[in-house]
């Protein structure tokens, strides 16, 4: 078996048309070609639109993209800029258009080009014809974005005579995993029973012409995946409350530095949060973690100097001294390895966490962190004495 995949950069704008024929202008980025035994067995493209633009796919579920067939936003809501960013598969049944009027990449892009300007309505540029696969947008903190089911279970994958009811129950396997992993408060009977009527539906669509041994396997597949979903969802009913709770903290968390603006990145599958700050003495990390079973919200500050093995004595005894009469908070010392951190916490089990709270909580972490920082500094790098260090910044 010979497979051969292609890649074309684009630079152009190209118009597509949506379920009402309406124009969706867009702009090209990358066209790819996939070749089996040289017969075209996918074909994908990569666009660019605002957020703007965005916001109407988003609304209308172009390309495909409908609510119960998305994967979670992998690092916070998606900005008002930059651009975002869209890889697509074409439907299978189309395939064999496309390749009847072109022969190679560079043919295929000029192709779906000048239809754009002599047939608009031609079915290789409506939206529905597109499977969207992955949707992302580039930060300065890190990318976010999210994967739909068509990326675990790609349509021309689906379409194959040979595919088994294994290959189909891993991919929505797959999908539903990492949608859990997020989501896990959210899952029940109604988020279960919606996503696999959806999923239904796109099989019968794309299998309508196929060998009745994939409709077959397909069928098992979703049995097969329903019942393991649905037993897993009446595990969890009876601890959805505190799931709850953990999620909205973090969502709090997340609102916060946001609207705030603070750039970080979300470590993908835990409840934290990383970022950085610029203050009047120097420049350090943070951390921002939910403690789930708990029901707690802990910010470190991460000080930038890490303590020798020979002054770590000297450090503690500074770092007592400055813990002495602190309210909010206070200063730790590995001594395994000479990391220094500011901690404050709170707990808001039964409650709720305000964004004033969080405010609070974390100015009053990185505030700390800059006043004792040239202490720590004096005392690592300047022989002094703690008690002289401290006595420097608390007078």
């Amino acid at each position: 078996m010979s497979v051969n995949t292609e890649h074309c950069h684009l630079d152009s704008e190209l118009t597509l048309r949506d379920r009402t024929h309406s124009p969706l202008p867009i702009h090209t980025v990358t066209l790819t070609l996939t070749e089996q035994n040289i017969i075209l067995t996918e074909c994908r493209l990569t666009f660019q639109t605002s957020p703007e633009l965005y916001q109407r796919i988003d609304t209308e579920a172009l390309f495909n993209l409908k609510p119960e067939l998305r994967g979670s936003l992998s690092a916070g809501d998606f900005q008002p800029e930059p651009d975002i960013k869209i890889e697509a598969t074409l439907q299978p049944d189309l395939l064999p258009r496309l390749a009847e009027h072109t022969t190679n990449l560079e043919e295929a892009a000029t192709y779906l080009q000048n239809l754009s300007q002599e047939q608009p309505n031609n079915p290789l540029l409506s939206t529905e014809s597109w499977f969207a696969l992955h949707v992302k947008q580039p930060r300065e903190s890190g990318e976010t974005g999210y994967s739909t089911f068509w990326a675990y279970l790609n349509p021309s994958v689906i379409t194959q005579d040979n595919i088994s009811s294994e290959q189909i129950t891993e991919g929505m396997v797959n999908f539903f995993k990492d949608w859990t992993d997020t989501n896990l408060s959210e899952l029940n009977q109604n988020t279960i029973s919606e996503s696999l009527e959806e999923i239904n539906k796109a099989f019968e669509e794309l299998t309508d012409t196929t060998l009745s041994e994939t409709q077959d396997a397909i069928l098992e597949a979703l049995e097969e995946v329903t019942s393991a979903f649905e037993e897993l969802a009446d595990t969890l009913s009876e601890t959805s409350e505190d799931i709850t709770s953990s999620k909205q903290i973090l969502e709090e968390i997340i609102d916060f530095f946001t609207e705030d603006d603070w750039p970080f990145t979300k470590i993908k599958g835990e409840p934290v949060l990383l970022t950085a700050f610029q203050g009047e003495n120097g420049k350090w990390n943070c951390s921002a973690k939910v403690r789930e079973e708990q029901e707690q919200f802990v910010f470190y500050s991460i000080c930038p100097a890490n303590v020798p093995e020979n002054k770590r004595l000297a450090i503690a005894e500074f770092l007592t001294r400055a813990n002495y009469g602190m309210i909010i908070g206070n200063f730790e010392l590995d001594f395994a390895d000479g990391e220094i951190r500011y901690k404050t916490s709170i707990d808001v089990q039964g409650d709720f966490l305000s964004f004033e709270l969080i405010k609070q909580l974390v100015y009053a972490n990185v505030t700390m962190m800059d006043e004792y920082l040239p202490g720590i500094i004096s005392v690592i790098d300047g022989d002094v004495l703690p008690e002289d260090a401290i006595a420097q910044i608390e007078s």
